[in-house]
């Protein structure tokens, strides 16, 4: 499909966040960039990123902060500076919330974790064993298959811990049981088998495969529809995973927290 002129001027501005990571980059900067008035270019890139610009920004610079702590040795300090935060402690704290661990945590374990919890969130009616999210994965014919992730999120952007997930062998059918009561972004990430190396937040389209469902509202006692997700490559529009994956070289599938 053609690019529309709005997603043409998105993507321009997501380009121009990539540049300035380390700079302050406000909402008028962003609609100057776009050529739109702010309140046309906020709505447009929610419409197409499924989430704000400010967001959008935040997951970006922390997404860089992943890539430095693996791939250089670089302090924290640094990291912290080098993406836009003027306090270490803001950063850190931000970080362990959005990616699930600490920085120098997810430096010693290369970008990965042995385990991913689920939060029950708070002030949520609480799960109900009749609440159950079934679904499936599907892969078109021209990726190749791996491992499968499936989280369920407050938000369109896959930070901290989900409120349920799973781990597929691949793709195919699903079940999330327990849902708790709320509003929540099923997303689901896969790299192909032999590149689950690939830590979070890494890779390109050519590796990774994303999709999502959502917004879905759940109330007590809710019949859920099935959700089918048909993954597709990742593309610039997405926002990237922050939250740290489970590491499927040394961690059994089971060992996601229930």
């Amino acid at each position: 499909m053609p690019i529309t002129a709005i997603e043409y001027a998105v993507r321009r501005v997501i380009d121009e966040m990539h540049v300035n990571l380390g700079q302050e980059l406000t909402i008028d900067d962003m609609a100057r960039t776009a050529m739109f008035s702010k309140f046309h270019f906020t709505r447009a890139f929610r419409d197409i990123t499924g989430t704000s610009p400010g967001r959008f920004l935040s997951a970006l610079r922390l997404q860089e902060a992943k890539r430095l702590l693996v791939e250089t040795d670089f302090s924290v300090a640094d990291i912290s500076s080098q993406v836009g935060y003027s306090s270490v402690g803001t950063f850190s704290s931000r970080f362990k919330t959005c990616v699930g661990v600490s920085p120098s945590t997810f430096r010693v374990l290369g970008g990965f974790t042995s385990k991913i919890g689920e939060e029950e969130p708070e002030g949520s009616g609480g799960p109900s064993l009749r609440n159950v999210l079934r679904g499936r994965v599907q892969l078109p014919e021209n990726r190749s298959p791996g491992y499968c992730f499936v989280g369920l999120f407050p938000t369109p952007v896959p930070q901290g811990q989900p409120v349920r997930c799973t781990v597929l062998d691949g793709p195919g059918s699903f079940e999330l049981p327990n849902v708790p009561e709320g509003t929540w972004h099923l997303l689901v990430h896969s790299v192909p088998y032999g590149q689950e190396h690939t830590p979070s937040g890494a890779g390109c389209k050519d590796t990774v495969s994303v999709g999502r469902y959502g917004p879905v509202t759940v109330h007590a006692d809710t019949l859920l529809m099935p959700a089918d997700i048909v993954l597709r490559p990742l593309d610039d529009l997405d926002p990237p995973v922050l939250m740290a994956l489970l590491d499927t070289r040394t961690a059994a599938l089971e060992a996601v927290a229930s």
